[in-house]
This record gives C-alpha cells, structure tokens and sequence, in this order.
C-alpha cells in the first residue's frame, strides 16, 4: 500500500438543525489513517431553511423532490463561499452527508437530501454523498457511520460519543467494533427551547434549576428501544411517534421538562458505559457534538458512572463528524469498506457512497 493523502471538504448537517458544518482537511494513509485539520466552519441556517427542514417530513412528493434539488443548490453556495473565502486549492473531492428527512430502517428507506449531482454541477468537484441507502438494501440500519472513523482516526479511546439530536456510541469489544443510537438528546431539548425563541438551553441552565417528574422518568426509561438487541438506531420518525407525544401528557414547567428528559438520556447513556466497559482498567470516553457544551447534561452522565470523560478541543468536538464523512469518502474512492456490519446489521462489509463527477 502506497502512502497516499487526500484533500476533501467534508460537509455534515444534524438532525438538530444547527447548521451545515463545512471542514477541510487533509487525511493521509501511511500504516493507518491520520488527519489534519486546514480549515472550519459553521453556517447557520436561516429562518426560511430551518423552518423548510422541520416542515419537510410532511412534504408532498413533489415538493420534497425540489427541496431535494433546492438544498442541493443551497449547499454548493455555501461550499463555493467557504473555498473562495479561504482561497483552498487541490481539493481532490467533496464527501456531503446530506441532510436527514427520513430515516426507517424497520421499514427499509432513509432519505439524505441535498442532491450530489447539483453539488457537483455548481462547484466542479468531484462529490462523494448517499452514504446509507446501500447499508439498508443490504439488511442495515444506515447507522451508525460514524464508528469507522472512530476506529481509524480514535482508537485511542475506549469509547466515542456523540452528543448530537441523538447520542450515539462506539466502541471495540471481542475484536468487533460496536455501535448504536443510544437515545434522543438535542432534537427532543431543543424542540422545548425553540418553544420560548431560544435555540438551546445554553450549558443546561434551565435544566439545571429544574426537578425531576418520576413518572415521566420512569414512562422514558420503559421504552421498549432500550432493551431491543442491537444494531438499532434512531430516527425523527421515534421522536415525532413516540417521544414528544409522551411527554407531552404531562403539565410541568420548562425547567422540570428540560432536568426530566436530560436526567434520562444521562441515564441511558451512562448505562450503556457501565455495561460495556473493560474492568481490568481505568476506562475513558471521548465526547463530542454540541452536547458536549452542555455542562448540565456532562455532569448528569458523570454521576451515573466512574468511566472518565474527556472533552477534547472546541473543534474537535464541532467537526468530528464532518471529518469522519471526509475519511468515509475517501474510504469509497478507494473501494475500501466504510460501512460495517457488525454496526449496522448488514449482510456483509462494503464501501457505501455515491460518485458524481462533473
């Protein structure tokens, strides 16, 4: 294997609407993958975008299709300002994960939108996107992706977890690399903030002034997704169906609202730590996504385990995700597997991804 390096933008937009992030990086192949990280940035949503994106789960076929090709369009603009601003140059490909409109693996469809042939067409670069649907045709969930990257680029850590609209896992066990969706955590928070014009709970001060509803607690923590046998992950679908009309039987204050439902993804998650962590040492988790800002929700997973957290660099916490898009692009142009099977359920391993060139 010759040493060989890429050059990609690696475009990532969450389920919690917070933005597109937009990272360049280079990533190189020696012995193993590393990475370096050239430039970032994050570009908010406007009022129009952010509401399309939540109504678009209702769209008519029509109009989901020209939402499709209009994100499409709205993504090359970004990425065309963020290489003129930073005047990038030998960018070998573009790896877009899209962004989230339906996502059913039980039923066997997931949407990314944010067409790859238009990215392609506006920017002139090669696009790499529609990283899931191959891993559902193939049995899978399309989910998680995120754990090649984990076992590539930190191994060093004995988990990795994203604190995102939902929280996710990964770690290796018996030689396996495992991962899951864990719960919802910033999709079911922010729904209730956004309620009194605020975007999120900052750090978790209201919830931190909250008390806990037990009865609400204990309904969450009954759901029957907690104990199903994995590969299992999340969707909107679960939030819209399940979650939010649950907690919606109940009159509490926002405060009590936010405490409740953060007491119970800290639960969960630090459940999972507990369980699957090596007893012989001294384990660590490397948190990351914007729930990592939120001290109230870090301190709320402390309590429930002795696993040690580690929040790393600002920008690591913010891009990692649109780093390990970068490494599942460069993984397809290399036909090399970046999908997992014992993550996913698939039936086998392979290299998921589709390629427009212009």
């Amino acid at each position: 294997m010759k040493n060989k390096f890429w050059r990609v933008i690696g475009v990532m937009s969450g389920t919690s609407l917070d933005g597109v992030d937009l990272i360049f990086v280079k990533i190189k192949r020696d012995k193993g993958y590393s990475f370096e990280i050239l430039q970032t940035e994050t570009v908010n949503y406007s009022e129009k975008w952010k509401n399309k994106l939540q109504a678009a789960f209702g769209f008519s076929g029509r109009d989901l299709v020209k939402t499709h090709v209009d994100y499409g369009k709205f993504l090359s603009e970004i990425i065309n300002r963020f290489i003129d601003k930073n005047a990038l140059k030998q960018i070998d490909f573009i790896a877009s994960h899209g962004h989230t409109i339906f996502h059913n693996p039980e039923q066997h469809y997931t949407l990314q939108i944010g067409d790859g042939s238009v990215i392609s067409a506006e920017t002139g670069i090669k696009v790499i996107c529609d990283f899931r649907t191959q891993d559902l045709a193939l049995g899978g969930q399309g989910a998680p992706l995120v754990p090649i990257g984990d076992k590539l680029l930190f191994a060093d850590y004995d988990f990795c977890l994203n604190l995102g609209g939902f929280s996710n896992i990964s770690f290796e066990k018996d030689g396996k690399r495992i991962a899951f969706d864990i719960s919802p955590v910033n999709i079911v928070l922010n729904h209730f903030t956004r309620k009194i014009g605020l975007e999120y709970d900052d750090g978790g001060q209201m919830a931190s002034k909250g008390k806990l509803n037990e009865q609400l607690y204990n309904q969450l923590n009954e759901l029957p997704f907690y104990t199903d046998e994995k590969p299992k992950s999340l969707g909107y679908e679960f939030v819209v169906d399940v979650v939010l009309p649950m907690i919606e039987q109940y009159s509490m204050s926002l405060e009590d609202l936010l405490y409740t439902f953060t007491e119970h993804a800290a639960y969960q998650i630090a459940g999972v730590l507990n369980l699957n962590k090596i007893i012989e040492k001294k384990n660590n988790v490397l948190i990351t996504g914007g729930g990592a800002f939120n001290t109230h929700l870090i301190s709320r997973i402390s309590h429930f385990t002795d696993v040690e957290v580690i929040i790393p660099e600002k920008q690591i916490i913010d891009y990692k995700e649109a780093l390990i898009f970068a490494l599942l692009g460069v993984l397809k142009d290399q036909e090399e597997v970046n999908c997992l099977k014992n993550v996913t359920g698939a039936r086998k391993d392979h290299s998921s991804g589709v390629v427009y060139k212009v």
